[in-house]
């Protein structure tokens, strides 16, 4: 356990970061499935960019890695190419 103020609050501190963190994780890897199981082009296209949106966002906190960004981006683009009107 924390043993002054100052170690109290950063456990406080880490722990509401560490929360946040996952909250916009889990809303990318949501959205990115929900792009990538979509059966209409014309919404997968509306989404698309709310989506990479979030990806750059990411990014730019430094929560996930550049080079996965381009991952990911690239490969939820193919998918909603891929989809037929």
């Amino acid at each position: 356990m924390a043993h002054n103020r100052s170690a109290e609050k950063r456990i406080r501190q880490t722990s509401k970061r560490r929360e946040e963190n996952r909250y916009y994780l889990r809303t990318m890897r949501t959205f990115v499935k929900r792009i990538r199981n979509m059966e209409d082009k014309e919404e997968a296209k509306k989404l698309l960019p709310k989506v990479t949106a979030m990806i750059d966002k990411l990014v730019k906190r430094k929560q996930i890695h550049k080079n996965k960004a381009a991952n990911l981006k690239s490969s939820v683009m193919k998918a909603v190419n891929k989809r037929e009107s």
